[in-house]
């Protein structure tokens, strides 16, 4: 399967889990609303993902599937299987104690994640509770990363995109019908949204093991501590290890930003780090579609050039990557600060969310908006560290960044919080700057070592997606004024078909654009 088939078929199945996110994401908005409850929701559902992060798509992914497609390409099936079983071994052994560790340590992680909590205590310990139901997640996860590592490496990319899916469905379900159900025996709804997290992550797991059963690479965990001794020995588990002590700390310091981030936020005007959540699930839906699915596909296709040799396919698929990046990242940012009004009132302005909370989210999203090629261009650069082994210079490049958005977040709030009481819309700018700071970063080291040498044409390609965009924020600016977006709230339908066909106008509007322009885009199907 091609390059550019694969993308696809990831960046379809993500598009449903994405869709199933938004429904999920908009039954939560209108059931619950932006209070003190759903920031201890949000604080909650992040510490595990937190964790999830740090042992799952982060450090655990970066450094299992380039040795894993090393191990393939160099030492064949049995040693390949028994890499895998050692390293479920090892990672299944960790998780247990870090998932003992999180649940006898919730008070002390709810608090390093959201001390303004503390201003409500009912807020804080709903937080505490439903963070020691919701921490068995990061196992679950982390397994699901590991069974995903190994079918991506397989070119079986369907399964890893579709089971997002489950969770939603199970969100979806505990809100629509948990909530009510607890509400009439007495219970706190907002439990039930734990409960809901808690069972999506076990469908994952087991969609995921049935799919390695399918091709014969279930990995076999050893329980006894023998089996321990002898997996941590192993020198394909060392050399994951090895590679996850700098990844870690990279991924670390990515997720000490959302940190500090969520605590400023918490000290904010309440609902300010709900507001930041639900930009953040519009902010994933262009990010996944784009920079997750061709990290997804990128990363072990880069792992066996580079494991093959092959500097010249290596580079090939780089300059791929980052020209669609280009293409198609630039008009979705465009979007996302041009048009932020419209689409966050067609997507959460019903029930118990009001006007203001449109407002505040709207802020927080163009925010978002403003970094979004860097946040999708890293999800192509860094893979082309990761396959080479060399997890350390993005871990630098990730520090200095750190800092930097830190500076960004003292200078920014204040003034934010000043002008128009969104100092949350600080936060999200400051990490949307960094992220571009970032990829420039990661982009001029790879030109430096001569691992990137650009194809011709950049010149002519780049003027071309910017004419189109042009034509498209003029547009976009148009329809944002046209209409009074949060006073159809009550003509729903009317406002959905009126985002629907600005949205697809758009779409044709930009693509006839670049047709007009001389921009082929076959050429992406040929690459």
């Amino acid at each position: 399967m091609s390059l550019l088939k694969s993308a696809s078929l990831v960046s379809l199945l993500t598009l449903v889990s994405r869709v199933t996110g938004l429904v999920r994401e908009l039954l939560i908005a209108s059931t619950f609303g932006a209070s003190a409850l759903t920031d201890a929701f949000n604080v909650a559902f992040r510490i595990p993902n937190l964790f999830r992060r740090f042992f799952a798509e982060g450090a655990f992914s970066q450094a299992f599937v380039p040795v894993l497609a090393a191990a393939r390409a160099q030492h064949g099936a049995a040693p390949t299987q028994l890499l895998i079983d050692r390293t479920a071994t090892v990672l299944a052994w960790g998780l247990l104690v870090i998932s003992v560790l999180g649940v006898a340590g919730a008070p002390l992680l709810v608090w390093a994640m959201a001390s303004g909590l503390q201003k409500n205590p009912h807020s804080f310990d709903v937080a505490v509770l439903m963070t020691r139901w919701m921490f068995p997640y990061i196992a679950f996860m982390s397994l699901v990363s590991l069974a995903a590592g190994v079918l991506n490496t397989w070119k079986r990319f369907a399964v890893p995109a579709a089971t997002p899916v489950l969770l939603n469905l199970c969100m979806i379900a505990a809100a629509w019908l948990g909530g009510p159900w607890f509400r009439a025996l007495g219970i706190e709804p907002i439990y039930a949204l734990a409960g809901g997290v808690l069972l999506g992550g076990l469908f994952q797991l087991g969609a995921q093991w049935l799919a390695l059963k399918q091709i014969g690479l279930v990995p076999r965990i050893g329980l006894r501590w023998q089996s321990l001794r002898q997996s941590w020995a192993d020198p394909g588990c060392k050399s994951i290890v090895r590679l996850m002590g700098p990844a870690l700390l990279g991924v670390s310091v990515a997720h000490i930003s959302m940190l500090i981030n969520t605590q400023i936020a918490s000290h904010l005007a309440p609902g300010s780090v709900s507001w930041i959540t639900y930009a953040d699930r519009l902010m994933e839906f262009p990010t996944a579609l784009l920079g997750v699915a061709m990290g997804v596909v990128l990363m072990p296709q880069l792992a066996l050039a580079r494991a093959a040799g092959d500097g010249a396919k290596y580079s090939a698929m780089l300059d791929w990557g980052l020209r669609l990046v280009v293409l198609l990242a630039l008009p979705c940012g465009i979007a996302l600060v041009a048009f932020a009004r419209p689409l966050v009132a067609v997507l959460y302005h019903y029930g118990a969310m009001t006007g203001h909370d449109v407002q505040q989210i709207t802020y927080a999203l163009m925010g978002w908006g403003v970094g979004l090629v860097g946040i999708v261009a890293i999800k192509v650069l860094a893979p082309g560290y990761y396959a080479s082994q060399d997890t350390r210079t993005p871990v630098r490049v990730a520090i200095m960044v750190l800092v930097i958005t830190q500076l960004l977040n003292i200078a920014l709030v204040p003034l934010f919080y000043q002008a128009a009481n969104a100092g949350h819309a600080a936060l999200t700018l400051s990490i949307g700057l960094g992220a571009l700071i970032n990829a420039v970063w990661l982009l001029l080291g790879l030109l430096k070592r001569g691992s990137y040498r650009p194809e011709p044409g950049w010149g002519a390609f780049g003027l071309q997606v910017l004419a189109a965009c042009s034509l498209l924020l003029g547009f976009l600016l148009w329809a944002n004024g046209a209409f009074d977006w949060t006073q159809l709230r009550d003509d729903s339908l009317r406002r959905i078909g009126l985002l629907a066909l600005i949205l697809l106008a758009s779409a044709a509007l930009y693509f006839a654009a670049l047709w007009a322009f001389g921009l082929k885009l076959r050429q992406f199907v040929r690459r």
